[in-house]
């Protein structure tokens, strides 16, 4: 959630960050005219108040002079009736503001985060920036097939039986596809916690309204959420594991002994995909259920943009041991997640298609994210506190590497190579291949 100050003393610097995002500047010019209001009637209150204060004073003080004075009383009932007219006019305006408020508020909660000033103008995907790209695509003496083509062949995922079990968009995975999939999960979370320095959790996956709310997904997203409810309580399945991580510090102040916060979780993820129908129907890429290994970051002010770029690396070391071509991307302005300052994906090669593909978003909240939970921080002991800096990234998205390793290790037979840097997961397996009706994991598939 913005600053309520930028409504008033920085509604320039509002102007050009939303304007950065492509959010209608029509909504803008409303939000501050209505942030105006709001801000004449704190000002109109807090005399009313402050004057009826001191006539209370007068009143006690006239009171006590009546019984010598007669004109003393006089004018101390004068100044009640006065100030009933005040109290009216008072509970009026604060009836009134304590509406304003709550409208501002939900305003707030609506409007997306100020891109950093690094971050590029435009549009959408066609405006991200290019900043680095590792490995080459490789070249086939055959046509590579998609990975829901070979996982079907190899008997390692079964889209048929998801679909009957649970609808479209769920997948099933089988024997040595369920295992390449527990190993990938394994391996991230083993070389975010032994080299890269984060605590491993393992969180609820089912989260109540209010880290729904200090995450930013509700309540503009609600939509592309899974719901339920227990009683009079609404529950939600969560969408990554960034909502549950940064949400352990919801209401809390962290001494600055603790900072930074790093944590990495394995989760399923729940997206209802709304806005998605027809895109990526077959195969991996889109699914309402899928598994992520996230990793967050809270830290300090000074140190949130540092540590995004080690975040980066962080992911992109994940790509570079499994042997995956990828490039990173900056994103504009226009393409930005909701709570974002600045946002780097990492986009996998998929043969296939023949284009890079999204396997990993990190992004840097700033402070936005914090203010919403209110997790603070203190920078010594009993010193006030401040806003955290919240940061969030896939390290990666399990389902999309997994069907990368199947596209990019295939070969004409349709059997698939699994990285090195896997095969202590898969007891030394080198690869999969199909013989007969049966998979056979192998150790040196050539």
């Amino acid at each position: 959630m913005l600053d309520s100050r930028y409504f008033q003393d920085q509604v320039a610097v509002l102007e050009a960050g939303l304007k950065k995002r492509n959010y209608p500047q029509d909504e803008i010019a409303s939000l501050v005219e209505r942030s105006s209001k709001r801000k004449s009637l704190i000002s109109e209150v807090e005399q009313l108040k402050a004057k009826r204060n001191q006539v209370t004073q007068n009143i006690a003080q006239l009171k006590s002079k009546a019984k010598t004075d007669p004109d003393a009383a006089k004018q101390a009932d004068a100044l009640v009736i006065e100030m009933r007219s005040a109290g009216d006019r008072i509970k009026s305006l604060d009836d009134e503001l304590k509406t304003l408020e709550e409208n501002f508020t939900n305003d707030l909660l609506g409007i997306p985060n100020l891109p950093d000033a690094s971050v590029p103008e435009g549009k959408g995907a066609e405006d991200n920036v290019l900043v680095r790209e590792w490995g080459k695509p490789q070249s086939y003496s055959f046509e590579p097939k998609d990975h829901a083509t070979l996982g079907e062949m190899l008997g390692i995922l079964d889209f048929e039986r998801g679909g009957k079990i649970s609808g479209a968009r769920f997948t099933v995975y089988m024997g040595a596809g369920a295992r390449l999939e527990r190993a990938l999960i394994q391996f991230m979370l083993d070389l975010h916690t032994s080299q890269h320095g984060y605590k491993e959790v393992i969180t609820p996956f089912i989260v109540n309204r209010e880290s729904m709310l200090g995450t930013g997904q509700l309540p503009k997203f609600e939509g592309d959420l899974f719901k339920t409810k227990l009683g009079d309580r609404d529950l939600y399945l969560i969408p990554t594991s960034e909502v549950s991580l940064t949400n352990l510090y919801r209401d809390e102040i962290i001494e600055a002994a603790q900072m930074p916060i790093h944590m990495t979780a394995y989760s399923p993820c729940f997206r209802s995909e709304a806005g998605s129908y027809g895109r990526d129907t077959r195969g991996l890429i889109r699914q309402h259920q899928f598994q992520k290994v996230e990793m967050v970051k809270i830290t300090n002010q000074e140190s949130s943009v540092e540590e995004h770029e080690k975040m980066v690396k962080n992911a992109e070391k994940v790509l570079e041991l499994l042997g995956l071509p990828y490039r990173t991307m900056l994103l504009c302005g226009g393409d930005m997640g909701f709570g974002s300052v600045k946002t780097y994906d990492l986009e996998v090669w998929l043969p296939s298609q023949k284009m890079y593909r999204e396997i990993s978003s990190c992004s840097n909240c700033g402070d936005f994210q914090a203010r919403r939970a209110q997790i603070r921080y203190r920078t010594e002991p009993n010193g006030k506190p401040k806003l955290a800096h919240t940061l969030n990234g896939s390290g990666l998205a399990v389902g999309r590497t997994f069907l990368a390793i199947l596209e990019n290790f295939q070969d004409q037979k349709g059997h698939v190579k699994i990285p090195e840097a896997l095969h202590c997961y898969v007891n030394g397996a080198a690869g999969f291949e199909k013989r007969g009706n049966e998979l056979w994991l192998v150790g040196d598939l050539k």
